[in-house]
């Protein structure tokens, strides 16, 4: 369990982080203490998020990241939250952030340029206005909107056979019952709620994963 500094309030970096990022570890340390110190003023978090930014935040994040493969896109990156971590812990998979509003694209742009993530792209536009065609291998999204949203505006970017994977909170099972019209619509298949990084974390992230055909 990572320890909380009292005259900073900002969650000390848990042992587990040198797991899922290996010798990337000086990348993601540097966008924490870069979140810790403008998150708040530039509105990416709130102040109540700095005791749990590692454990609820970063990794919560980074324990996806061998999911992904090829060409992916994060849908509402915001924060860069997992969309710019999931750069740092996988150099080798390319990522496009996908942001409507100015000055996070602007925090996007900035982060990946100083920690040199020549791995992602930066694309100011909704997901509703993406014209590239179904070519990404996957997509992503955090903290967007619940499944029956979200559908309709992420698997039109998928590939056939591609995936999205979705991360979500404690209610995700019940996210696909009402989502049932869009998944038909959409011919989403394998549609379901996993956990990962169970054996290493006290929280484990969930997703929900589904096949776009």
């Amino acid at each position: 369990m990572a320890d909380v500094s009292r005259e900073t309030s900002v969650e000390i970096e848990p042992d587990v982080a040198a797991h899922f990022f290996g010798e990337r570890l000086p990348l993601a340390r540097r966008f924490a203490a870069s979140l810790a110190a403008h998150g708040e003023e530039r509105g990416l978090i709130g102040p109540l998020e700095l005791p749990r930014l590692w454990s609820r935040h970063i990794i919560n994040c980074a324990a996806v990241a061998p999911l992904f493969s090829g060409r992916v896109g994060d849908v509402g990156s915001g924060a860069g939250l997992p969309g710019l971590v999931l750069a740092i812990a996988r150099p080798d998979v390319e990522w496009v952030l996908i942001e409507t509003m100015e000055r996070r694209v602007a925090w996007l742009t900035e982060q990946a340029a100083d920690l040199e993530l020549d791995n992602v792209e930066v694309l100011r536009t909704r997901a509703e206005e993406w014209n590239r065609g179904p070519s990404l291998d996957a997509v992503t999204a955090r903290a967007v909107s619940a499944l029956r949203t979200l559908i309709p505006i992420t698997a039109p970017l998928v590939r056939d056979g591609g995936e999205l994977i979705l991360l979500k909170g404690a209610n995700a099972a019940s996210e696909i019952d009402a989502a049932e019209k869009q998944i038909r619509r959409f011919r989403l298949s394998h549609v379901r709620v996993e956990t990962v990084g169970d054996s290493l974390l006290s929280e484990p992230t969930r997703i929900l994963r589904a096949t776009v055909r």
